[in-house]
């Protein structure tokens, strides 16, 4: 088993499924013990700022704060720097605990030894 999981999610409420999969895989690993780094880049970047995740809803899915909270009781929640920027979004806007970081910090991650990259 991998010693950490790098998670990319790219979508938002524009593909409900593929989103609420990024994040139920994040939250499970990091229940299961897995170190896990969520990266928030596309649509899903609006799920940084405080009370996004609250307005999104998919049946049958665990509700997206939840996952969030679980994410980071174990693991660390990153918002993509050019995302944050097309967005107007900053460090001061996020939600406690979630950083702002670049495709150099995201490739060191994705490559360390041990480590298994996703993209959703």
């Amino acid at each position: 088993m991998a010693k950490k999981l790098v998670i990319k999610v790219t979508a938002g409420a524009d593909a409900p499924e593929r989103c609420s999969q990024a994040f139920t895989v994040a939250a499970v690993a990091a229940a299961s013990g897995v170190e896990v780094s969520l990266w928030l880049t596309g649509e899903s970047s609006w799920f940084a700022l405080p009370g996004r995740a609250a307005e999104f809803a998919l049946p049958h899915a665990a509700p997206l704060p939840d996952l969030i909270e679980s994410i980071q009781a174990a693991g660390l929640i990153t918002l993509c720097t050019q995302c944050a920027a097309r967005r107007e979004i900053t460090e001061k806007d996020v939600l406690e605990g979630v950083r702002i970081a670049g495709a150099q910090v995201f490739v060191s991650e994705a490559m360390a030894d041990g480590a298994q990259a996703l993209v959703y």
